[in-house]
């Protein structure tokens, strides 16, 4: 019942938050209305604003939007999918948009108005994202296409007008590569585990890579019958342990001797490692397959957090943008970004050029006189008019200390940025690095994430293991290269488009990111080196926190932000997103609204070329002044 005074809008808010609990069959869903894309995140729910006049395109869209998230998370176990998830990004796409396609089908079968609300929602996301506008192939994802033939095959139902080129445009190759066989998805809409593996199966004719073929998930009967058979059968170690216990103490003794002596060779073989990496061959990782502590951390150029370490290294990977996707989907993704700066291109310009003519008037013009090579000095033109025999005079512009500079833009690439922020995110490292480099100033431009929900092939090679208590860090880590610092920005524009690809947003880990930015920059010939972090939150990955200390990332995040601010030669600064990032870094603001983030940014690396780097960090007060 409608309390007095509410609005139509809050009226309307209050409905479809409780449609989405009911469809959902979940009364616990939180349901909040965002400018931001829709989305789910444990049972928070994201949906967009309703518009003042309650136009009906908008609220079927609305409705459509709010449907499609209450059927996921009706119709969709995680676990299922993530052990059935492919290994290659292309494929994950697509696996990810046919599993939607599932999760919405079972709905539209069973409700005719939330089929309408469905394909208004679609209607209206493709014609967002500029799908109805494309004129060939290259420029319409695959993963949606895939996603509307499986739509169509499920329920009958055609393209959405928007996006019906699109999906023409790639119909005859995957029906020359695929024939009927989509059709096949039809009877198995209803079992999301046999549904993954024929999807597994569809993308692998594509010449997508999935992967080997995950076993199936043993049952309850399984577990137990394999139980009972275990507990029947005597234990090898049983039979020969009485005749061996003597032996194994003896043993025991001299392992441990070694295993000392093996430890003080590790940590002189860890000194001679300068940049902190396992060497080649050796001393990566113990016999378990585990990774030892963090070592000899002074000459690492990190904090002695001997509590911190990762169960395995191997699989981490540094990466330059442009090799995580192919140019034609940079090229798209690039355009996508330059589509979003069109908006706010007037507001970001000012901010930068405000930048710039304070950047510039810094840099105090001196000049060397009286040189016999260089620039002539006009000036003086006349005493030689006047005395022809005195030679022509030249000056030379001395180099300013000012240009002597580097910044580092370390950007989070977790899954909460998804939307809005990371957008915004994007778009203000673009405007940033081009006014940087007019001012003769280098910048980078870093994100990180993971490679993987859930752990990925960490957590798999520790199952493997038997599963040994305290692994530490337990995923595999992607730190990305967007733009180098020596690289000009006109090279690296492309790349930065890939931060609004789909499916690369997953974890973060961010100390273990803080320290590689770091790094990158101590390698630098520049005498000043400023680091800017970005984030929208504490660091957060499932698969490491589900074993270890629910504070185990944020503990190793403070030690390296401590080490940093009271060791390091690097100016360490941080922006917030939605989250008090104040109290970890010193010198630090929390933003509201992403929106604010391109001016913000912009603000704080003035605040920092307005302070003379000589006199290390900002005092006390100062500090206090950049929290508020």
């Amino acid at each position: 019942m409608a309390a007095e005074g509410e609005s139509p809008v809050e009226i309307f808010k209050r409905s479809t938050a409780a449609a989405v609990r009911a469809m959902a069959e979940r009364p616990e869903v939180q349901v909040a209305f965002s400018n931001d894309p829709p989305g789910l995140l444990g049972s928070r729910v994201r949906v967009p604003v309703p518009a003042r006049d309650l136009n009906p395109r908008d609220v079927a869209a609305l409705r459509g939007a709010a449907d499609a998230v209450a059927l996921r998370l009706r119709h969709h176990d995680g676990d299922v999918h993530s052990h059935l998830m492919p290994s290659g990004d292309t494929a994950r796409a697509a696996f990810e948009a046919l599993e939607q396609a599932r999760c919405e089908a079972l709905g539209a079968r069973a409700m005719a108005g939330v089929a309408a609300n469905l394909d208004a929602a679609l209607d209206d996301r493709y014609r967002r994202q500029g799908l109805d506008k494309v004129t060939n192939r290259d420029e319409a994802p695959l993963a949606e296409a895939m996603r509307l033939l499986a739509r169509e095959a499920l329920t009958g139902n055609p393209p959405p007008v928007s996006a019906r080129f699109a999906v023409d445009l790639w119909r005859p190759w995957i029906e020359q590569k695929l024939g009927r066989d989509l059709q096949s998805l039809s009877r198995l809409a209803g079992d999301q585990e046999a549904y993954a593996r024929e999807v597994r199966r569809l993308l692998a004719r594509l010449d997508m890579e999935v992967g080997a073929d995950p076993e199936p998930e043993p049952s309850e009967e399984d577990e137990q019958r394999d139980d009972a058979e275990a507990e029947d059968e005597p234990n090898e170690g049983q039979i020969r342990g009485e005749a061996e216990d003597e032996g194994s103490r003896t043993e025991t003794v001299s392992r441990d001797d070694s295993q000392e002596g093996d430890a003080q060779e590790g940590m002189e073989a860890g000194a001679e490692d300068m940049d902190g990496e396992p060497m080649d061959g050796e001393g990566s990782e113990d016999p378990a397959g585990q990774s030892r502590p963090w070592r000899d951390a002074r000459r690492r150029n990190e904090p002695d957090e001997a509590g911190y370490k990762a169960y395995t290294t191997e699989l981490d990977e540094v990466v330059d943008a442009d090799a995580l996707c192919d140019a034609d989907e940079l090229t798209r993704l690039r355009m996508l970004l330059d589509q979003q700066l069109r908006h706010l291109q007037g507001v970001i310009s000012k901010l930068a050029n405000r930048l710039q003519r304070r950047l510039l008037a810094k840099q105090t013009r001196a000049w060397e006189f009286d040189l016999e090579e260089g620039l002539l000095d006009s000036a003086r033109l006349a005493r030689v008019v006047a005395n022809p025999i005195l030679p022509l005079s030249f000056k030379r512009e001395k180099e300013t200390d000012f240009r002597d500079t580097v910044v580092s833009l370390l950007i989070d690439n977790s899954g909460s940025m998804r939307g809005r922020p990371i957008t915004i995110a994007a778009m203000s490292a673009d405007i940033l690095a081009r006014t940087l480099e007019r001012c003769g100033v280098k910048v980078e431009v870093l994100g990180f994430t993971t490679r993987a929900w859930k752990g990925g092939q960490s957590r798999e090679r520790w199952i493997a293991a038997g599963k040994p208590p305290n692994p530490g860090r337990l995923n595999d880590l992607r730190h990305i290269v967007y733009k180098a610092a020596d690289e000009p920005w006109r090279r690296a524009r492309r790349n930065l488009g890939l931060m609004l690809r789909e499916g690369i947003l997953k974890e973060n880990i961010d100390g273990e990111a803080l320290l590689w930015a770091h790094n990158r920059l101590l390698a630098r010939p520049e005498q000043r080196r400023i680091l800017m972090v970005i984030s929208d939150g504490a660091p957060v990955d499932d698969s490491t926190l589900s074993v270890n200390a629910g504070n185990y990332l944020e503990r190793h995040l403070r030690a390296v932000i401590e080490w940093i601010e009271t060791r390091s030669p690097v100016e360490l600064v941080a922006i917030g997103i939605g989250h008090d990032v104040t109290r970890y870094y010193r010198r630090a603001v929390t933003l509201v609204d992403a929106e604010q983030l391109g001016g913000t940014m912009m603000e704080k690396l003035a605040e920092l070329f307005d302070e003379d780097p000589r006199r290390g960090a900002a005092p006390a007060h100062g500090r206090r002044a950049a929290r508020r």
